[in-house]
């Protein structure tokens, strides 16, 4: 398991993907995208990075929309680990 992250690291981290939101234990993204075919294939390229790193985010979408919340639930909050994922997922966004 890894370790959670402080308030202070938090912050840090938090700056290095400045489209993600802290709600509680969570970071949070949200898109918009033009139709339904765009939001599912978003979705797919965030399930294989997800996969890759072994650590899965709540994922919600539908018509021209995704929503993804990551967290280290059994941590208690944060971690290092929800921050790459953060990065990888922003990186296959576009």
């Amino acid at each position: 398991m890894a370790g959670r992250l402080s308030p202070r690291e938090i912050a840090t981290a938090l700056e290095t993907v400045p489209l993600w939101r802290l709600d509680g234990n969570a970071i949070l993204r949200d898109w918009t995208l033009p139709d339904f075919a765009a939001a599912f294939a978003l979705v797919g390229r965030i399930a294989l990075v997800a996969e890759a790193l072994d650590h899965h985010p709540d994922i919600a979408f539908g018509w021209g929309r995704v929503a993804v919340s990551v967290a280290t639930h059994d941590a208690g909050g944060l971690t290092a680990l929800d921050i790459e994922l953060a990065k990888r997922i922003d990186a296959v966004a576009g």
